[in-house]
């Protein structure tokens, strides 16, 4: 099956309050048919990058609990989500804004980490390329109490699981976070913890 050839005839900008919504219009015409017009929303909030952190030998993970206003107005009654550490990348490239993000969110200070994927979490509305990395963690790592940034209003909880524990979290229901199951599954899978 041959790709199809898409065409942007307008691009009207909706809001830029925080980051950028679109409506898009344009042309999607497959090989040998008619070409069809389609309008669609467009977020637009700029790639990011998430990790795993991960102590092979306390069998341990990190990851961090925050209040998340959309999961809140769809369901989530306290709002608060368990995840792993993530950021957008700003001008970094993903590895130095995992790095970074990883300080200032859980306070340990990575040298180096390794990436696993790229994947679009959303993308039938959300422009967004996600970065996932894994990196492992002792204690003599531990550089603050992180927490994320106060001129960021950031109010994140640090908090430290074993393995088995986090992995459960999954089918309990208490983990409901797409990344972080990501992450979770690929350590399982590669026997890293």
């Amino acid at each position: 099956m041959a790709d199809p050839k898409i065409e942007i005839k307008e691009t009207k900008l909706l809001s830029d309050n925080w980051y950028i919504l679109n409506k898009v219009t344009y042309s999607y015409q497959k090989e040998n048919e008619a070409s069809q017009t389609h309008i669609r929303e467009i977020y637009d909030r700029g790639n990011g990058a998430a990790i795993l952190l991960y102590n092979t030998y306390k069998k341990t993970v990190i990851l961090t609990r925050q209040f998340r206003l959309p999961t809140f107005l769809n369901g989530n009654k306290s709002g608060m989500m368990i995840e792993v550490c993530a950021g957008l990348l700003d001008q970094d490239n993903a590895e130095e804004c995992i790095i970074r993000e990883t300080e200032e969110e859980t306070g340990y200070r990575l040298n180096r980490v390794q990436k696993v994927m790229e994947t679009y979490m959303s993308p039938g509305a959300v422009t967004e390329i996600l970065y996932l990395f894994v990196g492992e963690y002792d204690e003599t790592m531990k550089v603050s109490e992180g927490g994320g940034l106060d001129h960021e209003q950031e109010n994140i909880e640090v908090l430290e699981y074993t393995f088995d524990e986090a992995y459960a979290m999954i089918e309990s229901g208490e983990i409901l976070d797409a990344k972080t199951i990501l992450l979770l599954q690929h350590a399982k899978i590669k026997g890293l913890i």
